[in-house]
């Protein structure tokens, strides 16, 4: 009669998503022969290197896998790697498994969740779908300790992007900063629990809006540095590291270095138009050559260059997708800007009135922020009927309720 040989460790290893003695050899380092003799009946002491990787990777010690300490052996290592994760900048290290209880199907769950959010972002009302994707990111905080190896890993990841979208909520449409540089910290931690370099880069490169916004260059600069090395250590795609050069753009724009960002925008198209072999992940969803262009466009309007910056949107609402709603209203100031800033106020009007059209469907606070700083620049002009039919709309009953609600 056959004897089951080491039932521990192939549980382990299969909780943990290995489903073949070599997905867990190759994982490892190691050659298939020594993952069969850890699953025999009689599994020999590993080496204190590879004994490191294989607590790390099944999240248990080595007593608990099935294996006998020889005589005077050190410590099997009862505090793994995982147990001694940091807490990152006064935040809570997330809990670290004992024994992985989840099965490897939890991470392909608990992703589908994480893709629907993902998408939901562009048509559910924001303070509709943050307090999902909160409580969502705290499920994935309650699995992490009751998994292991490539299951943790998945999860890890798909944490840190529901994270990252709370983020966005938080910084895009409800205009919290500080509460999402809190959350993006958040993102960053379970990032580097998932080990994905490009993950952490997006998750830097939005932070850096946030000092941006305030006029900090120099904060927003070491995350744009920190952002581009991290992005160097995965596989990035031509989108991925035109989209920093954008961002980046926006930070220098913000910050009133605009000759910078015109020079960062160039070198994005330039990117671009060059390629990549590397496919984008599926979660930069919030980048295209119509998105670049919109950015391209804000600098120019911002540089004065105002029949190029008209030219670049116009040709930008044509390329947008219908249902790219949120881009389509920061897009609509924007023109509204351009028509305030040529001293043609009833233009300006116009776009902004079709901008808080697509507000009413969809709220997006950069959208709002946009037309609110057109309204300023018509102050000369707000005798005029057209600018009195703005007020009407902008400060309608609606409207106002729903601004200060969010």
């Amino acid at each position: 009669m056959a004897r089951p040989g080491n039932v521990r460790l192939k549980a382990a290893r299969l909780a943990a998503g290995y489903h073949s003695q070599q997905a867990l050899a190759d994982a490892l380092g190691v050659g298939v022969r020594q993952v069969r003799r850890w699953e025999s009946d009689a599994p020999p002491w590993p080496q204190p290197e590879v004994a490191q990787a294989l607590t790390h990777t099944l999240g248990q010690d080595l007593e608990a896998l099935g294996f006998t300490p020889p005589s005077g052996a050190p410590d099997s290592g009862r505090r793994t790697v995982l147990a001694a994760t940091a807490a990152t900048v006064g935040l809570a290290a997330f809990p670290v498994q004992a024994v992985a209880v989840q099965p490897a199907t939890a991470a392909e769950d608990y992703e589908a969740v994480t893709r629907s959010h993902r998408r939901l972002y562009w048509s559910v009302a924001p303070t509709t779908l943050h307090p999902a994707a909160l409580a969502h990111a705290t499920l994935g905080c309650a699995l992490l300790p009751e998994t292991a190896g490539q299951t943790r890993q998945r999860i890890a990841a798909a944490l840190a992007e529901s994270y990252l979208l709370a983020g966005r909520i938080e910084f895009f449409d409800t205009r919290e900063p500080d509460r999402a540089g809190h959350t993006l910290l958040r993102a960053l931690q379970a990032a580097g629990e998932a080990n994905d370099p490009l993950l952490g880069a997006a998750i830097l490169a939005h932070m850096a809006f946030i000092p941006a916004w305030t006029g900090d260059r120099e904060a927003a600069g070491e995350r744009m540095v920190a952002a581009r090395t991290y992005a160097r250590r995965g596989p990035a795609s031509a989108e991925l590291l035109a989209w920093l050069d954008a961002v980046e753009a926006e930070c220098e724009t913000r910050c009133g270095n605009i000759r910078t960002a015109l020079h960062l925008i160039g070198h994005a198209e330039d990117v671009l138009a060059t390629g990549s072999e590397h496919a984008s992940p599926p979660w930069l969803d919030w980048f295209s050559p119509a998105r670049l262009a919109a950015f391209k466009g804000n600098t120019q309007l911002r540089a004065g260059h105002l029949p190029q910056a008209r030219k670049t949107l116009l040709g930008v609402l044509d390329a947008l997708d219908p249902t790219e709603e949120k881009q389509t209203t920061v897009v609509l100031g924007d023109l509204a800007a351009v028509e305030a800033a040529a001293g043609d106020p009833e233009a300006a009007c116009r776009y902004a009135l079709r901008a808080l059209d697509q507000l009413e469907r969809i709220w997006y606070a950069m959208g709002m922020d946009r037309i609110r700083e057109v309204r300023r620049t018509l102050a000369p002009h707000q005798q005029q009927q057209c600018v009195r039919e703005l007020d009407d709309r902008l400060y309608g009953w609606t409207t106002t309720v729903s601004a200060l609600a969010r």
